[in-house]
């Protein structure tokens, strides 16, 4: 399968363009956001579980990170409330389940191999840190090679100069409304924008969103 696999072209999904499809585990839907491969591939998905659902045991051979949007994700190292940020490197495995249900945005297959940080944050008690304009603040989550990820919170009426992403940028929206001179982009939304795009985003009643920068091909 190839979904959104052009990545010199920016893709958008709003809520409203949402189409969940049965995963092979009872109980599991996908959104499916890009795609390259079959059941196991390089993906980028929105994930809900219902109560009680399951997924099999398996093994990560391209990495997994996820962030917990809703309801408490599980597995055998522990419980992940929303506002969980948790990575797992190649070669790592879990069983995952849910008590209550749970949705989860999630990438897949996409660490370098050289990438062997394993670990979770609780971003909703984390710190941020003041960002380079006023009105942001960052909470930086991980770096590196290939990738910079953070939660980035914009108080209402904040603006950024305009600027160019090498690698491109990629964003769903937590909360609030962001915006560019593209489009507005409401809770919920994802967008992946390519390598040396330009925009100057702004949010006029503030907004939190996850991003995640320099990890799309030049080419």
């Amino acid at each position: 399968m190839y979904l959104n696999a052009d990545f010199s072209r920016k893709v958008v999904i709003r809520p409203q363009d949402r189409e969940w499809v049965a995963s092979p585990a009872a109980g599991v839907e996908r959104m499916m956001l890009d795609r390259i491969g079959g059941e196991v591939a390089r993906a980028t998905s929105l994930v809900r579980f219902a109560p009680h659902s399951f997924f099999d045991a398996h093994r990560h051979d391209g990495g997994e990170e996820f962030l917990v949007l809703e309801g408490v994700f599980s597995d055998e190292s522990g419980d992940y409330p929303a506002g969980s940020y948790v990575r797992n490197p190649i070669g790592t495995a879990h069983k995952p389940h849910t008590g209550p249900g749970c949705t989860i945005f999630v990438k897949l297959h996409q660490f370098a191999e050289d990438d062997r940080a394993q670990f979770s944050i609780d971003t909703r008690r984390a710190e941020f840190r003041p960002g380079m304009v006023e009105g942001l603040s960052v909470l930086p989550l991980h770096e590196a090679r290939n990738e910079s990820v953070a939660l980035v919170r914009w108080a209402p009426g904040t603006r950024f100069e305009p600027h160019r992403h090498w690698g491109g940028e990629e964003i769903f929206v937590l909360e609030g409304t962001f915006a560019d001179e593209h489009g507005s982009y409401p809770e919920g939304t994802w967008l992946r924008s390519p390598h040396l795009s330009q925009h100057a985003p702004y949010s006029e009643e503030g907004c939190l969103i996850w991003v995640k920068t320099g990890h799309l091909p030049a080419a």
